[in-house]
Parts: C-alpha cells; sequence; structure tokens
C-alpha cells in the first residue's frame, strides 16, 4: 500500500504491515546557496496587528520560519523540521498597510543541519521605498519519511557575499555547539 494522491511527498509510505519502507537516499549533490533563495511578500492586515496597532511580532517571525523552512527544503530537497531561532532582531515596527518582503537562503549546512539567513524589509505601500525591518537565523534539520535525521547536500558559495555569510554561519555553528555542551554541563553538576 502506497501513500493517497492526496499526500504530500514527504508522507511516509507503508507496506501493509506499518513499517515505512524506505526511499532512495537523499542526493548530496552540493548546491549553490542561490538555489535556495526563497521570497515570501504578503500585505499586512488588521488581522496581523497587535494591542499597539502595530504588526504583531509573531507574524512576522512566523513568515521568517516559513521562508526560512522552504529555503532549508529546496536545498536538501527533503522535509525539514525548524530546530532554533536564533539572534532575531526587530529593528523597526511593521504597520498595517505595509508590504512585507522576507528573503531567505541557506547559509551552509553540515551534517543533517542547516543554517539559514533571513532578512525582512518593508515596503510602505504610499512611499514606494523599502527599509530593512528585522533579521534572524534559524537553524533547520532534514528529516527522512521516519522523522530521523538525514544527510544534507553541501552549500556551494559562488559569491563574495556567499562566502561571507558560510563563514560566519560556521562561526554560529561553533558557538551553538559550544553554548550546547556548557548547558549540558552546567545541568549535569546541578543533578550532581
Amino acid at each position: 500500500m502506497s501513500r493517497p494522491p492526496y499526500a504530500p511527498p514527504w508522507a511516509p509510505r507503508f507496506d501493509g504491515h506499518g513499517d515505512p519502507q524506505h526511499e532512495q537516499p537523499p542526493d548530496l549533490t552540493p548546491r549553490p546557496a542561490a538555489a535556495s533563495r526563497t521570497t515570501i511578500v504578503e500585505m499586512m492586515e488588521i488581522v496581523h496587528a497587535n494591542n499597539a496597532g502595530n504588526v504583531h511580532g509573531g507574524t512576522i517571525m512566523r513568515l521568517v520560519d516559513t521562508a526560512a523552512g522552504i529555503a532549508a527544503a529546496r536545498h536538501c530537497r527533503q522535509r525539514v523540521v525548524t530546530v532554533s531561532m536564533d539572534e532575531m532582531s526587530f529593528l523597526e515596527p511593521v504597520y498595517i498597510g505595509d508590504i512585507v518582503h522576507v528573503q531567505a537562503s541557506v547559509n551552509d549546512a553540515f551534517r543533517t543541519s542547516m543554517e539559514v539567513g533571513v532578512r525582512v524589509d518593508v515596503e510602505p505601500v504610499l512611499a514606494g521605498e523599502r527599509r530593512k525591518v528585522a533579521s534572524a537565523y534559524l537553524v533547520f534539520v532534514a528529516v527522512d519519511d521516519v522523522m530521523r535525521p538525514s544527510p544534507v547536500a553541501p552549500v556551494v558559495a559562488e559569491t563574495d557575499e556567499e562566502r561571507r555569510r558560510q563563514a560566519q554561519a560556521r562561526i554560529r555553528r561553533e558557538q551553538r555547539l559550544l553554548r550546547t555542551a556548557a548547558l549540558r554541563r552546567a545541568a549535569s553538576e546541578e543533578g550532581a
């Protein structure tokens, strides 16, 4: 028995006994950073407002996570899950009626994870001038059909800007790993 025709491509296939049949291994051919580039454009409406009358930060965060998830999936051509959102910075408010542009691309890929950089610009309809209002770095892990981490293809940085982003992504990854190790040590010392 295979998946129904309406199921998404990453839905597991079953052999009739409840065990997923494993598909072909992922394609690990290196891919250019530009291949993952994703843009979401959305006009902010009253449903996006917070109690101050501006666009709710959570609305922007949802758009950031969505664009980043699409970029990560485009890079690895697999299902992905969000692991973390780092350094989410809100620089200016966004208002009802503004057009929000969310741009995302994979900065670097590791064994099973990817760092995605996201930039949020706003374009007031009447002014027509875009300005940066937020940015973030997110980490995604590729998963197979039974939600186990799966290897991902390397990122090929082709421009100076992409090489800079890749180098910075590697530094941020080292910092994340050091922070995780320090927190685990602190937790084990606390429990001892």
